[in-house]
């Protein structure tokens, strides 16, 4: 979730209601029903004169409509139950087919199809007493058949809760660590945990039982961005290069179980500025994203493809975010 948020050249309009589509849009949906990214706009309220995310969640689909959300809520509500003008529970799965959101009507947690159709209700336990969903933050596998919901700074008091969508299982995660990405297959949960000799822990986690966890080197503790391949052990670990020296991001790949670190390979990207997003697909490849636009101009968000071994890299697309964004969140973060 980014808290900076032109409207981009969208070619039409629909509605995602609750249950389902408005009517006329539904044939226009299943020509292609992924989503890029979602964003709500900024509003200044007159009585504050403070900025507050107003009006509904928006869609960015592939195929360049765009969609509101009327369902979501664009508040929070903190532990006593008060009204927060801020939002971070919505999220995009990698392959941009199934969103989690609030409800704006009574601030449950529910994930749906970008498609449209049902909504599915997460169990009340997501959001547990003595706390409220401004407390958490909401990521989805790369299918979107799985939640997690991280308790942000009380991992130690409250572990993260792994939710199978189907049936509302929930399993939690080890007490203290903080999610860190979903595994290329969705199979896997990678977590990071910062220990007393304040080294940091990386730990996969498998779904159906089973972890692998490493101390790794200081170069991968202060990556900007890993993400967890497929195989559930390694990690792709973009580092930033230095803007000043014309040092230009770097792509490397650190095995959890092994604790190799690759030498990697530079990226032919402006120094300084590494990919802000990874994921890996289930066919081994590895996605990323880098952006640009500060608050209060328009974001553009250029999709890659990344070799982990030559570090080439392959622009697979390019949109862009309103400079009216209060915030935004893209499929797969």
């Amino acid at each position: 979730m980014r808290h900076p948020s032109a409207t981009a050249a969208l070619l039409a309009s629909a509605v995602i209601g609750g249950l389902g589509l408005a009517p006329g849009a539904a044939h226009a949906q299943s020509t292609s029903p992924e989503a890029r990214a979602a964003w709500v706009k900024t509003c200044t309220h007159k009585k504050d004169d403070l900025d507050r995310p107003c009006g509904h969640w928006q869609l960015i689909m592939r195929d360049g409509r765009k969609v509101a959300v009327p369902g979501a809520a664009t508040s929070q509500l903190d532990a006593k139950g008060n009204e927060v003008h801020d939002t971070n529970t919505f999220a995009i799965s990698a392959d941009g087919r199934v969103m989690a959101y609030e409800r704006k009507n009574d601030h449950r947690l529910v994930v749906q199809p970008v498609a449209g159709g049902p909504a599915r209700t997460l169990p009340k336990a997501a959001v547990p007493k003595g706390f409220g969903t401004s407390d958490i933050g909401v990521y989805l596998s790369p299918k979107g058949d799985t939640v997690v919901i991280d308790y942000g700074d009380e991992p130690v008091r409250l572990p993260a809760k792994v939710i199978t969508v189907a049936t509302g299982k929930i399993v939690t995660l080890p007490r203290g660590e903080g999610m860190a990405g979903f595994s290329g297959d969705g199979d896997e949960v990678l977590t990071s945990r910062y220990l007393s000799d304040n080294t940091l822990r990386l730990s996969a986690h498998r779904l159906g039982g089973g972890s692998i966890k490493a101390t790794p080197p200081q170069l991968v503790a202060h990556a900007p961005t890993l993400a967890l391949a497929p195989d559930g052990r390694t990690v792709a670990v973009f580092t930033a290069g230095n803007a000043d020296t014309k040092k230009r991001p770097r792509v490397r790949t650190y095995d959890l179980q092994t604790g190799q670190l690759t030498g990697g390979a530079d990226l032919p990207l402006s120094p300084g500025v590494p990919p802000d997003l990874a994921w890996w697909g289930a066919d081994g490849v590895l996605h990323a994203t880098v952006e640009s636009g500060d608050v209060g101009e328009t974001a553009v968000i250029r999709e890659l493809t990344v070799d982990p071994d030559s570090g080439a890299v392959k622009q697979t697309g390019r949109y862009t975010i309103s400079k009216t964004r209060y915030a935004y969140v893209k499929a797969g973060e």
